[in-house]
């Protein structure tokens, strides 16, 4: 049976299908016309913004590049519109991919303030050039030309502007559920996680900024062709706060809330313009005022925007299981038993005057469980952050299977067969269980975006979910993989993440605190699941307090104590230790 969701698009689309043809007035045709035109901006900016986490004022201005690119191109060269788009796309990407390249390197508020700056810097360049008409823009754009059809009135252009918008949304949705919008999702959470899962997350954010821009120039090309004519009033920094303030309103973490937002903007916009005036009794730009107003409740008491009220009444989508076919995915050879897989060798530590680790050295060989155990501020986190690339070596060295890895980032040393869980668990709450935990196989794909939003990646996209629902299966969170991981407890959270760092085939397995929250059982489950990797050739380095587990689990244990390794042997001989026992009673009796 077809679910709510395809019947409600596929409702929508035959309304807009029949909008044109049915006796409404033709402001209204006008109205909807602009509001395609606003919404495939906005869809960029839910991209960019709403699941990259990347704030960004200057859309207007790609925009702009769009529209002029196709108003010269058409007026001076007679290059035909249906070329000149690809002519927007290559300089609109070429103009993002300079600026993404530049400011996304900032974080925090320099990164809007930078997309303000060449936001206005865009807007002045084109209001200043001769050849672009200056202030008074470029007249006289031909309308286009669809099939011998003229496209010269707003019911002929509504057809293309809204398939445009609907394959723009539906490219959209099809890329955030791949391996690809996986990574964008991650990146919104900082850089830690998904680069020690493998992915580049200065390269997925330059991309999404890039496909933002584009759509935001697509934009601007029908636009120039609808209004046959161009100046830079439309694109200025106001307009790039508008799509902003759509994005928001509408839900700048949804797809279809990119259509609503622009959609309740465009035309409260318009009414206001009419009722302010004759309510305060003069001309002005009073909706503005009112936008202020509205942006702020809507960010103290409706963060997810109206769409977000919508989909909670919607019956949620639960991934139906269609890759029970799919072929296993390739396998990286493991190590001979004993080999030596990783060699930590007088890795030191400083951060200013503080020594965090002093010259700690030990290994870890194939098929073997080794502990990392010391008080609270022994310098364990750090050590697993030395060894998977977080933070660099101030000296000593780090080799895996004989390769120095000591000066790689951590998704170089993930790509090489290093996997790892964190002290605090580190998720994408409103992803599903299965999906953050495919997230771990991002390095065992390669599909991009073109791929995923044409759904040519769905072949690769279902052994991926095999391996993520295999290794749910290992840890017994099989019934769960369709639950969000923000509802998730701590400890099943946990476990999570195990399964997320085994999905990356790792040669070395790095688990930071696993039991933490855990209840007796599932510690028990753990302990079994660990020893079967053991047995499997696995190496595993864990850091854990629960004494028990660590005892009765490990082959070998390193202890530390304020940054310096205290001794290294069996359980039983760490036990036994006087030293050990000092170190965490305080005292050797």
């Amino acid at each position: 049976m077809m679910n709510t969701r395809r019947l409600s698009l596929i409702a929508f689309v035959a309304v807009l299908a029949l909008l044109p043809v049915l006796p409404v007035p033709e402001f209204w045709i006008t109205q909807a016309n602009y509001i395609g035109l606003y919404t495939l901006v906005v869809i960029g900016l839910v991209l960019l913004t709403g699941i990259a986490g990347l704030t960004s004022f200057g859309q207007a201005a790609f925009v702009g590049l769009g529209a002029y690119t196709a108003a010269y191109l058409t007026l001076t060269h007679h290059i035909s519109p249906w070329l000149t788009v690809w002519a927007g796309f290559v300089v609109t990407g070429a103009v993002a991919l300079i600026l993404g390249w530049v400011t996304l390197r900032m974080s925090g508020h320099y990164l809007p303030l930078a997309t303000i700056a060449w936001g206005l810097s865009l807007f002045y360049l084109l209001g200043n050039l001769d050849f672009l008409g200056k202030y008074d823009g470029l007249l006289g754009i031909p309308a286009l030309d669809f099939f011998g059809i003229t496209l010269n009135t707003g019911r002929t252009f509504f057809y293309l502007l809204w398939a445009l918008v609907v394959l723009a949304s539906i490219g959209a949705i099809n890329l955030l559920d791949s391996r690809t919008g996986r990574a964008m999702r991650a990146v919104k959470g900082g850089a830690t996680m998904p680069e020690a899962m493998g992915v580049d997350t200065f390269r997925v954010k330059v991309t999404v900024f890039v496909l933002a821009a584009l759509l935001a120039s697509v934009s601007g090309w029908l636009f120039a062709h609808f209004q046959r004519t161009v100046n830079p009033s439309p694109f200025g920094l106001n307009m790039g706060i508008e799509y902003l303030f759509m994005a928001v309103v509408g839900g700048v973490g949804h797809v279809w809330g990119a259509l609503l937002g622009a959609g309740v903007v465009q035309i409260l916009k318009d009414q206001l313009q009419v009722w302010l005036p004759k309510l305060l009794g003069g001309s002005g730009n009073y909706e503005m005022i009112v936008f202020g107003v509205l942006l702020v409740l809507v960010l103290q008491y409706a963060r997810d925007g109206i769409w977000a009220f919508i989909e909670a009444r919607l019956p949620r989508v639960q991934r139906k299981v269609d890759w029970t076919s799919a072929t296993a995915l390739p396998e990286r050879a493991k190590p001979p038993h004993g080999e030596v897989v990783l060699d930590v060798n007088k890795v030191r530590k400083e951060f200013g005057g503080l020594v965090a680790v002093n010259d700690v050295s030990f290994q870890v060989r194939a098929g073997e469980i080794v502990g990392l155990i010391g008080p609270n501020g022994a310098g364990k986190s750090t050590t697993f952050n030395l060894v998977t690339g977080v933070l660099p070596l101030t000296r000593g060295a780090v080799s895996l299977r004989g390769e120095p890895i000591g000066s790689l980032a951590s998704r170089e040393i993930a790509r090489r067969g290093v996997s790892r869980t964190f002290q605090h668990v580190k998720m994408i709450p409103g992803m599903t269980v299965l999906e953050n935990v495919a997230l771990g196989a991002h390095l065992r794909g390669g599909k991009g975006v073109a791929a995923a939003m044409l759904r040519l990646d769905r072949a690769e996209e279902r052994q991926l979910l095999k391996e993520a629902e295999t290794q749910l299966k290992r840890i017994g969170m099989h019934a769960s993989m369709h639950e969000l991981a923000g509802n998730l407890a701590l400890g099943p959270q946990r476990l999570m993440e195990i399964a997320r760092a085994l999905c990356a085939d790792p040669t070395l397995l790095l688990l930071d605190e696993p039991a933490a929250g855990l209840r007796l059982k599932e510690k028990q489950a753990l302990s079994a699941v660990l020893r079967q990797l053991r047995g499997e050739g696995l190496s595993i380095l864990l850091v854990e307090h629960d004494m028990d587990l660590v005892m009765g689990l490990t082959d070998r244990i390193v202890v530390m104590e304020f940054g310096t390794k205290l001794i290294e042997g069996t359980p039983e001989e760490v036990q036994a230790s006087p030293a050990v026992r000092a170190a965490y009673l305080g005292t050797e009796h």
